[in-house]
């Protein structure tokens, strides 16, 4: 084997001092593959650029004819440096030509060439190009100098990604980096939004590359490595972390990896070879990304993740940079997240940010139903779009089609610009709508209620015309605030909210936290399903002080008026019992303290849990009316966990099953003269609303943005026909035809719109 003259320290100094010198962009990259070239001992080196047009364009060589530079391509796949380029891996040979890939160029001159070495460059995993090396004799290129060349290739994939590189790209093209992308996602919410991405999880910008001490580069790697083990180790010791959570499982993979030695070795030898620590990292997780990216087998993607997230951990403890929170956010921010919770996003300054991508998540997560209700523009599973953009990048989401559009085209650009002045006019269509009385043709009284949960979205009710609030989530003001709210701070909120409201309805649900619905200063056991666990009432009764503190806060800021009060998540009628008796007593107590109470005191329900279907005859009595809660009661029923994408679209909503179950509950608020509301998000969704419309709902609760298209439809709608028909398919069994099927027969028939 031929040895190089100084090693990889030698040239990647050299590579620096070349990136100081004021050279222009093609000279620089001249001598650099010049200087590559010279340390390899290698007749020549090459390196070609991925276009956006997928094109592999030769950029700069030392050894083949100077004319072919910026003229000679090959398509991925094409040729030897078309096949490094799609599947990101390196190959070395002896005898290039016999190779059945190789693709002669005459215009390079290369066929003198034997030997080959060539590496992907890559950056976040993407192929930015290739780094080839040849020579005239037979040599065969070791581990030591493929090595050589993949940390030579992570200096140039930071050349490449920045903008001293563009004046070398022909006009009308760009690097595969820069390309446009399209995702296919799941939509949270409908709508248009344009912005900019910032990430919510920003990557760690490594500014150092090259190693000025190997020694004291592999020494501040052992100690951050360390540093990381004790931090994972004491996550796992803590007393609340329980044997199978998930939460647990992801915390032993971080370890299991942070302990393997072969990537504390592969590690150790990018930083021996040159690279700083922090350079040593990307550089094996972009290898390693490349190689994973390309595997089918879901777990083993899956695992992505896991390297992902450990990496940037390390990388954090290494440039001692601690995760960023809020952040100052430009106009029009989209925020681009791999997976956040509610509270998570409701730290964002709401007036700049317009729209929100995760690359997980399902519609109904509390996160997406934040999302509503900050009237964000929203899409979820729409994978791996974090490790594809970079904070300050053209996003466009297209909520009604569950598309991500990333660096768009200008025409792309511009369709939806025109798309968004199509649905300026539908809105104003819409809010022409308001003052129509919400009934059939056949003269059945729909009532559209919004569902809201913070006091910006009230006015909002002026704008739609709808009837009130049918659910105001008064958990968002804990989940906002650093630390519990205070009496005083409630009373305030919810007058405010009532202020808002002014003589129309608002129905104020008691605090439903637990789940994914984190509160970080009221700790809690982790919990293997939080969603079935200790959340909502059963905390509040578990906990007197919480419940009966909002419960008097609720009571004091009514100062004389009506109010609604709904308990969510009631399991068994007894539950409900204990909360009317926490209720009273608080009612009692202002009283006797010469405190104004309610004109008018109505204690609500929340059906969700399917147990309480079995009691809707002992709790209607109770109860001076009940809501339903279909995201819960939906999941509960089919055993589906709503943000887990994998099973939560197995199952229709409104499925025969579900809908048989729906009407259960308006059968029984029917027979006990309750008032009964859909607050879920079926009933924002214009075919899911017509199913409960048919089954006898009649007062529906949903985002602002519904109440428009739904009561259009609404408007347009005879009803009676379309109930005796699925009141008919109803009885039938597990064989009758699907309701979804039905009821789009029966829109159109009635050429019903649908938003």
């Amino acid at each position: 084997m031929v040895t190089t003259i100084g090693g990889p320290r030698v040239l990647l100094r050299q590579l620096r001092e070349t990136m100081a010198e004021p050279l222009a962009s093609q000279a620089r990259l001249d001598k650099i593959v010049g200087l590559i070239a010279e340390n390899m001992r290698a007749d020549v080196c090459s390196f070609y650029v991925l276009r956006d047009d997928g094109a592999l364009e030769l950029f700069a060589t030392k050894g083949l004819k100077a004319e072919s530079v910026h003229m000679t391509t090959l398509r991925l796949g094409e040729g030897l440096v078309g096949l490094i380029a799609s599947e990101a891996e390196p190959l070395s040979l002896d005898d290039a030509p016999s190779h059945p890939g190789f693709a002669y160029r005459p215009e390079t001159g290369e066929d003198k060439y034997n030997s080959f070495l060539g590496v992907p460059v890559l950056r976040a995993g993407q192929t930015l190009g290739v780094l080839v090396v040849q020579n005239a004799e037979r040599r065969h290129y070791g581990e030591d100098e493929t090595e050589a060349m993949l940390t030579t290739a992570t200096i140039l994939a930071e050349m490449v990604a920045t903008s001293d590189f563009d004046n070398l790209i022909k006009p009308g093209s760009d690097i595969d980096l820069r390309r446009p992308r399209m995702f296919n996602g799941v939509s949270f919410t409908d709508g248009i939004a344009l912005g900019t991405v910032v990430l919510h999880d920003p990557r760690v910008v490594v500014v150092n590359f090259i190693a000025e001490d190997t020694d004291a580069e592999k020494l501040r790697l052992d100690n951050a490595l360390a540093s990381m083990r004790v931090s994972i180790d004491a996550m796992l010791d803590h007393g609340d972390m329980q044997p199978s959570s998930d939460h647990r499982e992801i915390l032993e993979t971080y370890r299991m990896f942070a302990n393997d030695r072969g990537w504390v070795n592969r590690l150790t030898e990018a930083i021996e070879n040159g690279l700083s620590a922090e350079a040593a990292v990307e550089r094996v997780q972009n290898d390693t990304r490349a190689r994973m990216l390309r595997q089918t087998d879901p777990y083993i993607r899956d695992r992505l993740h896991d390297l992902d997230d450990l990496a940037n951990r390390l990388l954090r403890v290494l440039t001692n940079t601690n995760q960023q929170g809020q952040r100052e956010l430009p106009d029009n921010a989209i925020l681009v997240a791999r997976n956040m919770g509610p509270a998570e996003l409701l730290e964002y300054d709401r007036k700049k940010l317009r729209g929100l991508v995760l690359e997980e998540g399902g519609s109904t997560a509390h996160v997406a139903i934040v999302a509503r209700s900050l009237g964000l523009v929203a899409v979820g599973q729409a994978d791996s779009i974090v490790s594809m953009c970079e904070t300050g990048d053209d996003i466009i989401i297209d909520g009604s089609a569950g598309q991500v559009h990333l660096r768009p085209t200008p025409d792309v650009e511009q369709t939806y610009i025109d798309k968004v002045r199509i649905s300026a006019k539908r809105r104003a269509h819409y809010a022409a709508l308001k003052d129509k009385p919400s009934v059939t043709k056949d003269g059945v009284d729909i009532t559209l209620l919004h569902n809201s949960g913070l006091v910006a979205d009230l006015p909002m009710l002026d704008d739609t015309g709808a009837a009130g609030v049918g659910l105001f989530r008064t958990e968002l003001q804990f989940m906002i605030a650093s630390k519990l709210p205070r009496l005083q701070e409630q009373v305030d909120l919810y007058a405010e909210a009532m202020e808002i409201a002014g003589d129309r309805p608002i129905v104020f649900r008691l605090l439903d936290i637990g789940g994914d619905k984190v509160v970080p200063y009221l700790r809690s056991m982790a919990e293997e399903n939080p969603a079935m666990g200790y959340r909502s009432i059963r905390l509040g009764l578990d906990r007197p002080g919480l419940l009966r503190t909002q419960v008097r806060a609720l009571l004091l800021a009514a100062r004389g008026r009506q109010l609604k009060i709904l308990v969510p998540m009631v399991t068994e009628t007894f539950e409900f019992r204990q909360t009317k008796l926490v209720v009273f007593k608080e009612m009692e107590r202002l009283r006797r303290a010469g405190e104004p109470v309610p004109s008018r005191l109505e204690l609500g329900a929340m059906v969700e849990v399917p147990s309480l279907l079995f009691e809707l005859d002992q709790i209607m009595p109770e109860a001076d009316f009940v809501s339903i809660g279909s995201n819960d009661l939906v999941q509960f029923l089919t055993a589906a966990d709503r943000a887990n994408p994998r099973v939560s679209k197995n199952y229709d909503p409104i499925g025969l099953p579900r809908l048989r179950a729906i009407r259960l509950v308006v059968d029984a608020a029917r027979r006990h003269n309750k008032p009964v509301t859909m607050c879920g998000e079926l009933a924002g969704r214009p075919m899911e609303a017509l199913a409960l419309m048919a089954i006898g709902m009649t007062r529906l609760s949903m985002g602002p943005a519904s109440i428009g298209p739904i009561k259009e439809m609404v408007l347009n709608l005879d009803l009676k026909p379309i109930q005796d028909s699925v009141a008919a398919a109803l009885t039938v069994g597990a064989d009758g035809v699907a309701i979804r099927e039905l009821l789009t027969e029966w829109v159109e028939k009635q050429n019903l719109p649908m938003g």
